[in-house]
């Protein structure tokens, strides 16, 4: 089945920004009559029609806030989802959850429901690309990064510091004596996983070590069985780490139950640092040494900073505090 066509594919074809495609289609600004022929003809081409009853309705809200979800299977995302909702329902808005799993673009999706009024504003977990058109238009929308962002450019994010935190835990295992650490990381498209990696890596220099790359594992996924895999492969060196630091809780525990299954102990023979602290952290045996970032009130903040967005307000980017919670994993 064909895909329908998008607002950023009349963009892309008309050579112009998202926002001048909304104007020519709602007749909401004045536009250069030359770029308004170049979007129609785009619009034809394309076969866009938008969304007729949410151009009916002008300047109506929706109140209905959207949030772009990477994976619904992982418990991190449910956590913030969770903290988004205690802020926006007392507010007056409901969520609109969506999936992002395997979409190059999720954005497009996000931009057309904002442009065609059926949601006022969007949270934002998934991937972006370093796009700078994409980034300028991102700035005048109602728009939240949240967890995954871009420092220098895009509209505001509300996230922590993932590279020192991902060094708080690598150092935690240096003074336990480990030399020999491994690194379970997921895919560094994303930021976050790109800076817990470089942290990774500035912990391991800092102590005077070399970072060896057959101790860095990439898991598949951030599911339980890709941490087993990716521990599999740990195992199979010819001199094994004697810890691990894992990208994320689901992850590290899918690593212990390799080790287990392979007749090693944890944390006696083998320590597993974690990343999240997810519920089940806490309860898993062992209980798991984790990184513990503000899941509920990162979510929570990316809802406060969009409810200001669409009253009008410039809000700045804000950086939370992470801990480390140490349990019997290491």
């Amino acid at each position: 089945m064909k895909n329908l066509p998008s607002i950023d594919e009349v963009a892309r074809l008309a050579g112009v920004s998202i926002a001048t495609v909304s104007r020519v289609m709602n007749n909401s600004k004045p536009v250069n009559p030359e770029t308004r022929k170049r979007v129609e003809r785009a619009i034809a081409a394309t076969g866009y029609r938008g969304n007729a009853a949410g151009r009916s309705l002008a300047m109506a809200q929706s109140h209905l806030l959207m949030v772009l979800v990477p994976d619904f299977a992982n418990p991190f995302y449910a956590q913030i989802v969770q903290g988004v909702e205690s802020v926006i329902r007392p507010a007056g808005y409901k969520l609109l959850l969506t999936d992002a799993a395997g979409d190059e673009a999720p954005h497009t999706t996000a931009l057309d429901a904002i442009y065609n009024r059926l949601a006022d504003g969007v949270i934002n977990l998934a991937h972006l690309n370093d796009d700078g058109t994409l980034l300028g238009e991102l700035r005048n929308l109602p728009w939240v990064n949240c967890s995954e962002y871009l420092p220098k450019a895009g509209p505001p994010y509300v996230s922590i510091d993932h590279r020192q935190a991902a060094i708080d835990a690598v150092q935690f295992l240096l003074n336990r004596g480990h030399r020999r650490i491994g690194l379970i990381t997921a895919d560094e498209t994303y930021r976050w996983a790109q800076l817990r990696h470089e942290g990774y890596e500035m912990a391991i220099e800092r102590a005077g070590l070399k970072p060896d790359a057959q101790l860095v594992r990439l898991a598949a996924s951030l599911d339980y069985d890709a941490g087993a895999q990716a521990a599999g492969g740990l195992l199979a060196l010819l001199e094994p780490p004697t810890a691990v630091f894992a990208v994320s809780d689901t992850l590290a525990i899918g690593a212990i139950k390799a080790f287990r299954r392979a007749g090693r102990r944890v944390p006696e023979d083998i320590a597993v640092v974690g990343f999240d602290d997810l519920p089940l952290s806490a309860v898993f045996e062992p209980a798991l040494t984790t990184v513990s970032q503000p899941m509920r009130e990162l979510g929570a903040t990316a809802a406060e900073i969009l409810l200001a967005r669409l009253s009008g307000q410039r809000p700045a980017s804000r950086t939370l505090g992470h801990q480390l919670v140490v349990r019997d994993s290491a």
